[in-house]
């Protein structure tokens, strides 16, 4: 069974930086895609960032693109989600996720089976 927990979500200024960290416990898919996700209220659930476990590709959605970095540590099982220059726009429930055996697109949320809780990311202006 695979179980993702998100941490390090909070309350920054813009301009600050916090770090997302997903343990996902149990996910054993090789070369598939674990990605981070936000909605913001109101609004659908978005594509932030992903990352192939095999080969370590990287994708970004064009908003966070130069401000944010995805990575993964494969002896901890955790994927990081570095989020610099942060914008009051970013400000929404982050939410980690991860492919099953199926694979897909790594920007749609239907294309992924495992959900963490998600953590609030606040930033003020």
């Amino acid at each position: 069974q695979v179980h993702l927990v998100e941490s390090g979500g909070g309350s920054v200024q813009a301009g600050g930086s916090l770090r997302l960290s997903c343990a996902a416990a149990g996910y054993t898919y090789s070369s598939k895609c674990l990605g981070w996700f936000r909605q913001a209220p109101g609004k659908e659930r978005e594509g932030v960032a992903a990352i192939y476990t095999g080969g370590g590709s990287t994708y970004y959605a064009d908003s966070v693109k130069g401000r944010f970095t995805i990575s993964q540590d494969n002896a901890k099982n955790t994927v990081y989600l570095q989020m610099n220059s942060l914008k009051p726009e970013d400000t929404a429930m982050y939410y980690c996720a991860a492919q099953g055996w199926h694979g897909g697109s790594w920007y749609a949320p239907a294309d992924f089976d495992y959900w963490g809780q998600g953590t609030q990311v606040t930033v003020s202006s």
